[in-house]
């Protein structure tokens, strides 16, 4: 599904949208350039799933934990080289477990989770603008749910 934001405001809201989605198991993927808005959705998502303290980005702790109706684990892979590093993240411990795992930079990742949100974010025309588009993998009638509740943020409803 492709979306369109139009601000800042308007990625964390798809955010929140998403995340009220999503259960203790799941992965969201997050793929884009750097400054395209990946910690601002992460953001949204957790704000949905219950974390009402401040995030800031994982990028040097490459996972931060937060509380919320269910444990959420933001990682950062942007700093690994290697598949070989993920081990020492703790990411294995953390994915399909007791809570919802956000990845940003999961390229680098050999093996993508089996229950997953991918989101690749680029920008658009204006400075502002993002493009995102949304796939579910493994989620089974929650991914027309998925759909169902981001259509005000479609392409096609812009």
């Amino acid at each position: 599904m492709r979306l369109l934001s139009k601000s800042e405001k308007e990625t964390f809201l798809i955010g929140k949208t998403l995340g009220s989605c999503l259960k203790a198991g799941d992965t969201v993927l997050l793929r884009g350039d750097l400054g395209t808005g990946k910690s601002v959705l992460a953001r949204g998502i957790a704000s949905s799933l219950g974390v009402d303290r401040p995030m800031a980005s994982p990028s040097f702790t490459i996972m931060q934990p937060y509380e919320g109706v269910c444990p959420v684990y933001h990682f950062d892979l942007y700093r690994l080289s290697s598949a070989d590093e993920i081990y020492f993240t703790g990411l294995d411990e953390h994915i399909g477990t007791d809570g919802v795992a956000m990845i940003e930079w999961p390229e680098i990742l050999e093996e993508k989770p089996l229950i997953r949100c991918e989101i690749d974010i680029s920008r658009g025309d204006e400075s502002e603008t993002r493009r995102l588009e949304v796939s579910c993998f493994g989620m089974d009638a929650r991914s027309g749910k998925v759909f169902e509740t981001l259509i005000p943020f479609s392409e096609a409803s812009a």
